[in-house]
């Protein structure tokens, strides 16, 4: 079946591949779908992400330890408080075009 789409990127070794599965393990649960795309916009501390999505801070630290162990955020810590952002442009963008691509119609 032809796609009409060629790529000339490779198909990934066994291990990338696995990197890969991993990647979209992290993003395929809805709780961290939510902090992801609230991440966008705004950097956010634990706190106020658990106030937004009303959830315990605790649920929300385990979110965001499986989020940044897939290298989907990162954290920095500002006085007493760690702020956590989307890791890179990248993530936006494959978040944006996953949502252009189920907005199809």
């Amino acid at each position: 079946m032809e796609t009409g789409y060629e790529s000339n990127l490779l198909i990934p070794n066994a291990m990338d591949m696995d990197k890969l599965s991993e990647l979209h393990k992290a993003m395929g649960d809805f709780t961290r779908m939510k902090i992801l795309w609230m991440l966008i916009g705004k950097q956010y501390c634990v706190s106020e992400l658990a106030e937004h999505l009303n959830l315990s801070e605790s649920a929300i630290s385990h979110q965001l330890r499986v989020l940044k162990l897939a290298r989907l955020v990162r954290s920095h810590k500002v006085g007493k408080n760690v702020f956590y952002a989307l890791c890179d442009e990248h993530i936006k963008w494959i978040l944006e075009e996953t949502y252009i691509h189920i907005s199809e119609r």
